[in-house]
Parts: C-alpha cells; structure tokens; sequence
C-alpha cells in the first residue's frame, strides 16, 4: 500500500502539472488545469485514482489548508485595516448576506420547504478561498481590488458560520419547539472565539521558536509543526481550524519582524502540496452527480452568484469603493468547498429528509465553481487591471 501511494502522488504530480501547462494554451489558470488532471485520474473518467484512494489523501488536504489559511491571515496587515477602515468588514458581510438572501427569498418562492432553504441559504453565504488564492498567486496580482479580495475571504469563513450558525438554530427551533435557542446562537461564536484563540496563542509561542532558529530549513520545520499542531488543536477544541490558521497568519504578519523571510520559507514548500490538493479536489469531483441536480440546484448556482455579486457590489458602493472594485470583486467569490462541504453534513443532520438532495446539489455547483471560478477571477484581476497580461502567456508554471 505505502509502495502504492508513492505511485499515486507521482502520477498526480505529473498529470497536474502537465494539465495546468496544457490549459494555459488557452489562457486559463493553472489551478483549473489542476482540477481537469484530478477529474480525468479520478473515478469520474480514467479511474487510476480510485475513490478510496481520494479519502486517503485528506491529510494532504488538511495540510496544504493550513498553508493557504496561513497565507491569507499574513494579507491581514493593521496599516492596511488603519487605512481602509471597516470596509473589508462590511463587504464580507454584504456579499454573504447578499448570497444567503437571495438563494433563501428565491427557493422560497419556487415553493421549497423554509427549513431547506434556510440552509442552502447559509451555506451560499461561504466562499472558499484556495483557488482565489492561487490565481492571484500565479499571476501576481497587486492592487486594492487584491487587497480587499484577500481580507474578504478571510473575513467570509467567519461570516458563513455565524451565518450558518443562526440557520440551524432556526431550524432545530421548528424541528424541537422548547431547544435552548440561547445556547444554539451563541455556538458559532464560541467556536469563532476558540480558533481565533488557539491560532493567536500559538503564534505567539511560535516566534519564540523564530527568534533562536534563523536558518530557512529550521524555519519552514517550525511552521510545519505548528501548522499541523493548531489544526489539530483547533479541530480537538471543536474551532475552526482554517480561521486558527488565518489568525496565526495575522499574529505574525504584524508582530514578526522577518515576516517576509517565513512567507517565502513557505512559498518554497507548498507548490507540490498546491498540486497534491488541487488534483485531488478534481479527482473527488463526481460527474453523476450533476445529473440528480435538479430545478433546486440549478437555482442555487446561478442565485448565490448574482448574490455573491450583488451583495460585494452593495457593500463596495455603501463604503465608496474604486468603481472597478463595485464592478468585478464578487466575480472572484464564486469558488465554495471547504466549509461548505463542511457544513452540508450539519445541514443534513438538521433535516436527514433532504440529506441525499443537500448532497447532490452542494457536490454538482462545487464542481461548477471549481471549474469556472478561477477563470472568473483571474478575468476579473484583469479587468480590474490588477494582473498585467502579457502579449503571449508566460511559460513558467
């Protein structure tokens, strides 16, 4: 088996970056590339990464979270927050609420059960930011639309379960007339409070660690370890172990001197664990899922986007944003996984009648946004003109 695995991170290796190189051909980000090589190995089609094999590697993913967790809590800079004020605050609030709103008000009126559409509704309001970041990444992307991009979908992850939290109160309340309402309200911001938290406090011990070891190799083995430990912690402790890793991130961002020397230590460690995680996402991508869609889900994929957009475009105008930024920041929030997928099993707990439906529609419109949100936003940087195109596509993957 141990022989066989060392066979499989080859084969996703290679077929990731070979794919990702392929679609720049037609100028798409290499993460979709990525995502195309997993469905094509996965189950869906070629079937040399079999389905177990998938959930075999959720350690991978677990890890390179971790890291894009960390990555974007490093963008969360004071001076950056003393000089924009509340705005990334308010437009993270905006286009989740926009999102849950919408999708929620719409299956209503398409005659869905409340309690359904209360849930869909939370779990539209998360976005996930992996491939955001990526995209931004490979392309270099500066400017206040990145800046606002990077601290909103940070912000979003808290938003959604506060979101989502208040939902499932809702719903259990309908379910169980007389359930402790009190309690069920002030869950999400209990676990909110723990990540946030266990992120802190170990950031704080982790540059005692930085300051007596200087060498990048020394280095990027105290960031693993205390990487790994806070998504254990916060995972142990019943927090969030993304917004453990995103407060670590901010911690250090803001009090570590050299923090520039540790962010390119850990650039020089995750390009693989980017593409492990990336073909995996794809291979775990089911194409039969699609065809169960049904009117629900395709109203849910197309509603959470306008929501998502409109909702950005209405926090970006009340704070007097940059036109552009009104225009095209909530064609970059697309992407969900993640904490999506994690809370369709809470969902699904709270109403075990639709639990099949929530499934198939929450797994059919991550396949979509996986496939189409990048190129999205990858179109909006340009147009935003915050990624500066080249006359031909740059080789260099």
């Amino acid at each position: 088996m141990n022989d066989q695995i060392l066979l499989y991170i080859s084969l996703i290796l290679f077929g990731g970056l070979l794919v990702g190189r392929f679609v720049k051909l037609f100028n798409l980000p290499n993460v979709t590339g990525y995502l195309i090589a997993g469905l094509i190995l996965g189950p869906s089609l070629a079937n040399f990464i079999p389905a177990d094999m998938v959930r075999n590697f959720s350690l991978v993913s677990d890890m390179t979270l971790g890291f894009i967790a960390f990555s974007i809590g490093s963008e969360f800079k004071f001076s950056y927050f003393k000089e924009v004020g509340t705005t990334p605050v308010i437009v993270a609030i905006m286009e989740a609420c926009g999102a849950m709103l919408l999708v929620t008000l719409t299956l209503l009126l398409f005659g869905t059960d409340l309690r359904l559409a209360l849930l869909f509704g939370a779990i539209a309001s998360a976005t996930a930011p992996a491939q955001t970041l990526m995209v931004v990444q490979q392309y270099r992307a500066r400017g206040p639309m990145t800046s606002l991009l990077m601290s909103v979908v940070a912000l979003d992850d808290a938003v959604a379960l506060i979101a989502f939290g208040f939902a499932t109160t809702i719903v259990n309340s309908m379910n169980h007339p007389g359930t402790n309402m009190l309690f069920s309200i002030a869950e999400p911001f209990i676990e909110l409070v723990i990540s946030l938290v266990v992120g802190a406090a170990l950031a704080f011990v982790m540059m005692i660690f930085l300051r007596y070891f200087k060498k990048p190799s020394n280095r990027i083995s105290i960031l693993l370890a205390f990487i790994f430990l806070i998504i254990y912690l916060a995972d142990r402790l019943h927090g969030s172990p993304l917004l453990a890793c995103m407060a670590m991130g901010t911690v250090l961002v803001n009090w570590l001197d050299d923090i520039e020397d540790l962010t390119r230590v850990a650039q020089g460690v995750t390009p693989p664990l980017f593409v492990i995680f990336f073909v995996i996402s794809g291979a775990g991508l089911d194409f039969k899922a699609l065809s169960g869609i049904g009117v629900v889900g395709i109203i849910y994929i197309v509603v959470r986007v306008l929501g998502k957009h409109f909702g950005a475009w209405f926090g970006a105008t009340i704070t007097r944003s940059e036109q552009k930024i009104r225009t095209y920041l909530g064609l970059t929030l697309m992407p969900q996984a993640g904490v999506a997928l994690g809370l369709v099993i809470v969902a699904a707990k709270a109403v075990p009648e639709y639990a099949a439906q929530i499934n198939v529609v929450i797994l059919s419109s991550t396949f979509i946004y996986s496939l189409i949100g990048p190129s999205a936003a990858k179109y909006a940087l340009v147009k935003a003109g915050e990624i500066k195109m080249p006359g031909k596509s740059s080789p260099t993957s």
